[in-house]
């Protein structure tokens, strides 16, 4: 049951992140729950580094660590968007 809602929160937050990157049309549900996931991973692994808290993927299903895994996600993004287009947006 855990990994459903790993997908489902992981979804929500690459969903939430592409909107405020405005790449929302051109990327699907499943690059969503992608750059959901892999940016709670790099949100928790700065966020860890700087002291803040941790995010979703350690367990930590709090408001902290949903914003921990939002501000990792939108990282996520800028950084493709820089390589892609040669600006962060």
């Amino acid at each position: 049951m855990g990994i459903i809602i790993w997908l489902v929160v992981g979804g929500i937050i690459g969903w939430i992140a592409s909107i405020i990157m405005r790449t929302n049309a051109q990327q699907g549900i499943i690059l969503n729950i992608v750059v959901g996931i892999v940016g709670a991973f790099l949100g928790g692994w700065l966020g860890g580094m700087l002291g803040f808290g941790s995010s979703i993927n350690s367990g930590d299903f709090s408001l902290s660590g949903l914003v921990t895994s939002l501000v990792g996600a939108i990282i996520l993004l800028a950084i493709v968007n820089l390589f892609r287009r040669g600006k962060a947006r």
